[in-house]
């Protein structure tokens, strides 16, 4: 399954470690740490250069890890997922 995380930019879902609000996460100290080290080390992908909401933290094959800066919201993406599930 794949989700678009905006400006026509998809993901695979089954490397998405997780979703994250970028307001309430960047609060901690860890959280900041951890997104200027993965910046430091290009691991950063911003989808957009509007007004952050959003990211995502995926692996590749690889365990090569990247983190997606999106302008959606981490509840818009939460809910695409969920209509995108079959069960």
């Amino acid at each position: 399954m794949f989700l678009h995380i905006g400006n026509n930019r998809i993901i695979n879902t089954k490397n998405l470690i997780g979703i994250f609000d970028i307001e309430k996460s960047s609060v901690s100290k860890l959280t900041r740490d951890y997104l200027n080290n993965a910046g430091k080390q290009n691991r950063v992908e911003y989808v957009s250069y509007d007004l952050p909401k959003s990211f995502a933290v995926c692996f590749d094959e690889n365990l090569n890890e990247t983190v997606y800066v999106s302008p959606i919201s981490c509840q818009t993406l939460i809910k695409r997922l969920k209509q995108n599930r079959t069960f």
